[in-house]
């Protein structure tokens, strides 16, 4: 029903009247196309979107067990930013250099793209690039922003794409509680990710796409797509699950599926908003080890997420992992910490999803000819400008067109697989044990956890 699909997140309980109301329908036996696409969500429909538009005469088919925006892409934190979940250092070390330089730009440019997109073609996905401030809210990350923008610069990026902001500065932006500073980029925008990747899905179908939902992907081989509705034989099938991509026993250990929870308050009154600032929707998080995002969405509430619930053995899937009364709590009090006079607000929305992350934090787009077999994801929570530059790489690839895009350090590689049970859940989630370790021995002694940092970075590869 329509109010039980809305209950999934705040984004898609505030999605227009009657958007969810019911279901496209699946396909009514086997069928043919030219590319048959698994994954209903960003990836998926970029994919669509710009082989579409490269060659309407192709027969495109996106099949997605729930409904377009399901999964991760309709319920995220709304950042549509130019993050890379790999490091610059990986990349070069694999490439060079100036190929890591190159996806960096190729990120940031494609922010602009997507509001592009949903400007030219009526996607009204709140889509307001206002930048990102990272704030430190103890000595200790103030050190580390200091050394970051250090970094940064060594690595060409320019006053253009990261700043140092003092207290003042900082706060001038979104007035929140004890903050020594911040950094700033301009390279983020915040979005209401369920109407943007729901405008998208209506929008291929406009170009011509076939999005069938209610289809369930069982298994995916050479040239065919196994669902509970019948098979669909494709010269060139595409894997776009993602965070759902351990659903299926062939690809158990290819990507792992992480939660990530939410809640949203309720709409602030104009006077909290006068003291809060935020006037520019700038996306928002601090330097804790333990990550956290937060965006004022556009009709006036504070979105916040972060990690904190478990990994699951044998990478489990289940809706009841999507609420965890601790994880939700934490971020309240997270919120209250950093925005005191929000303590009466009340919370109106709580939820939760997963996300893909590859065994080395490297995402990857790869298309095989011989075999018609293309893949992209491992965004780690990075994916919504990510899956843009996915898409339009994956149409050049599949269409054979030579492009920047093609020859970029992300296209053609493959990470290893993650550790079979029980050495996957004991080392994810003793990383999650240990970065609420590293928060809380900086919060006790002031000073950076040093030898810890290092160890988690032994632990998790990245």
């Amino acid at each position: 029903m329509d109010t039980d699909r809305r209950s999934i997140s705040y984004w898609h309980d505030s999605l227009p009247a009657g958007d969810l109301e019911s279901l496209r329908p699946p396909p009514d036996g086997d069928v043919d196309a030219d590319v048959a696409i698994a994954g209903g969500g960003f990836t998926g429909l970029w994919t669509a979107y710009y082989l579409a538009k490269r060659d309407p005469s192709l027969r495109i088919v996106v099949l997605e067990k729930e409904f377009a925006g399901f999964g991760a892409s309709g319920r995220n934190g709304g950042w549509a930013s130019a993050f890379l979940p790999t490091s610059w250092e990986q990349i070069a070390r694999e490439s060079s250099r100036e190929q890591a330089l190159r996806l960096q730009r190729a990120a940031n440019d494609s922010i602009d793209v997507v509001g592009k997109v949903a400007a030219d073609e009526g996607i009204d996905g709140h889509f307001a690039k206002g930048g990102y401030l990272r704030v430190a809210t103890s000595p200790v990350q103030w050190q580390r922003l200091n050394e970051e923008l250090t970094h940064a610069r060594a690595w060409e990026n320019s006053e253009d794409d990261l700043m140092l902001l003092d207290r003042n500065e900082a706060r001038a932006r979104v007035n929140a509680d004890r903050v020594f500073g911040g950094l700033y980029t301009p390279h983020c925008a915040a979005i209401h990710p369920a109407r943007m990747v729901r405008g998208l899905a209506t929008t291929v179908e406009r170009l011509g796409v076939t999005v069938f939902e209610d289809t369930e992907v069982t298994a995916i081989e050479p040239g065919i797509v196994r669902t509970n509705r019948g098979d669909v034989r494709a010269e060139v099938v595409v894997r776009a699950l993602e965070g759902y991509t351990a659903t299926l026993p062939q690809y158990r250990r290819a990507l792992v599926p992480i939660y990530s929870l939410m809640v949203a308050t309720e709409p602030l009154s104009e006077s909290l908003w006068d003291d809060i600032g935020w006037r520019d929707r700038e996306t928002l998080n601090d330097d804790r080890r333990f990550i956290i995002y937060a965006q004022r969405t556009a009709d006036g509430r504070i979105a916040i997420g972060g990690r904190g619930a478990p990994y699951h053995w044998g990478s489990q899937i289940d809706p009841a992992y999507e609420h965890s009364r601790g994880v939700h709590d934490a971020l309240r009090r997270t919120l209250v910490e950093l925005f005191p006079a929000l303590h009466d607000v009340a919370v109106t929305h709580r939820w939760g999803g997963v996300l893909g992350v590859p065994r080395d934090w490297f995402p990857s787009v790869r298309f095989d000819r011989a075999t018609g077999f293309a893949t992209a994801g491992g965004y780690a929570g990075d994916g919504v400008t990510l899956t843009n530059l996915a898409g339009r790489t994956l149409a050049d690839l599949i269409t054979g067109t030579e492009s920047d895009l093609t020859t970029l350090p992300w296209v053609g590689r493959e990470s290893r697989r993650f550790e079979p049970e029980p050495f996957r859940f004991v080392g994810i989630n003793a990383g999650f044990r240990l970065a609420e370790r590293i928060d809380r021995r900086e919060e006790q002694t002031g000073r950076a956890a040093g030898l810890l940092d290092r160890a988690m970075g032994l632990l998790t590869g990245h």
